[in-house]
């Protein structure tokens, strides 16, 4: 059964942050990857060391997104959305430490 996707406000906003081009990878990368198997990493998923934002990371080129995972109701909540830039992560246009 497929994972239902759902984007938190501030994952909305980081949307809009972006370019048209930016826009269209990340929602059709997560519709691709998220849907099944969210918690199987892969190269572009990997499961984060612990901190303050998100459980799992997908990578897009220099884009990231950053989700939980609800396995009972099969439900990825997309929770933030960020650009790296060398080794230097920003989120809504604020450089996090991740």
């Amino acid at each position: 059964m497929p994972y239902r996707i759902e984007y938190s406000r501030e994952a909305i906003m980081h949307l809009r942050r972006l370019t048209a081009r930016e826009r269209a990878i990340v929602l059709d990368t997560v519709d691709e990857q998220l849907t099944h198997e969210p918690t199987v990493e892969t190269q572009q998923r990997k499961e984060m060391l612990p901190n303050d934002l998100a459980s799992w990371e997908l990578r897009l080129g220099d884009l990231r997104v950053y989700y939980e995972v609800q396995e009972a109701e099969q439900l990825v909540n997309v929770i933030a959305i960020g650009i790296k830039r060398r080794n230097r992560v920003f989120i809504g246009g604020v450089e996090r430490q991740l």
